[in-house]
């Protein structure tokens, strides 16, 4: 079995010796990996399809596995209890699909399991989260791999082991109170590089990671662009100041392409902070 870059970069992102959850699995590959090159004990392979998960349990037999892989069919975390599992992966789902499907079962956030993210879009949405939930991302990877661009991200609680719920139980809103009150997690306003950080990685850039470097160069050219004929266009339609003759849906369109123009302006500046 080849696993792909991709999801070879996830699965070896795993603890070595943790129990792994993989919400999503599709054909099961990664627990198979982990489990047949004995980097992890055992996992759960889970999907909320039937199909998939039909066929990652041919794989899991096929690879006479099913002794140490079960599989369930569930949306999200919800099949899964948290003292089950070490690890999370959810892997090859959008970055509101994640978000989603954590705080669906906040449980695993409190506990503080170790989380392996690859979210197909929205990665901000995903840092976000962690943010807000007082994980820290250990590492992350930026890989280009038949003309896609994926970001894999490694996450552990940022607590210590004394500042853990002191309940056995914690609802979310004791637990989210009780991070709110540590000293260390007061909250600041963003800087700007933070927020930089959280769109495209603080691990990435200070790394200089060069698949991002290539990434955010071919996304600076095609906003450049963008704008180029959005200021031209605005040109040709008239300067809405001078004019007496534009008709208010026009003067509403001007400024709607002059608003766009300015974001494009902030987010070519923030592409270029994240690569120098």
């Amino acid at each position: 079995m080849e696993l792909s870059i991709r999801l070879k970069t996830v699965a070896e992102a795993v603890t070595p010796g943790n129990r792994v959850a993989d919400i999503g699995t599709d054909h099961g590959y990664v627990p198979i990996y982990l489990v047949k090159n004995n980097l992890s004990p055992g996992g759960i392979a889970m999907d909320v399809n039937k199909g998939p998960l039909e066929k990652a349990k041919e794989h899991i037999r096929a690879e006479k596995l099913s002794g140490k892989i079960a599989t369930r069919l569930g949306n999200g975390l919800a099949p899964l209890e948290p003292g089950e599992t070490d690890t999370v992966v959810i892997a090859g789902m959008g970055g509101d699909l994640i978000c989603k499907i954590l705080k669906a079962k906040p449980e695993f956030l409190i506990e503080g399991k170790e989380l392996i993210l690859q979210p197909q879009s929205e990665w901000f949405k995903v840092r976000q989260i962690l943010k807000e939930y007082r994980y820290q991302i250990e590492k992350e990877w930026f890989l280009k791999e038949d003309g896609k661009y994926y970001v894999i991200i490694k996450a552990e609680p940022g607590w210590t082991q004394p500042q853990r719920m002191k309940h056995k139980q914690p609802s979310i809103h004791e637990y989210m109170k009780e991070i709110a009150d540590m000293p260390e997690n007061q909250t600041v306003a963003k800087t700007e590089m933070e927020e930089i950080y959280e769109r495209y990685g603080r691990y990435l850039i200070e790394t200089k990671n060069p698949v991002l470097i290539e990434y955010l160069e071919k996304e600076i050219a095609k906003k450049e662009q963008i704008a180029a004929d959005l200021k031209q266009s605005i040109k040709k339609m008239g300067n809405i100041e001078e004019s007496e003759e534009i008709s208010g849906k026009d003067r509403a369109n001007i400024i709607k392409r002059q608003r766009r123009y300015q974001e494009l302006q902030k987010e070519i500046e923030d592409m270029r902070k994240a690569i120098f």
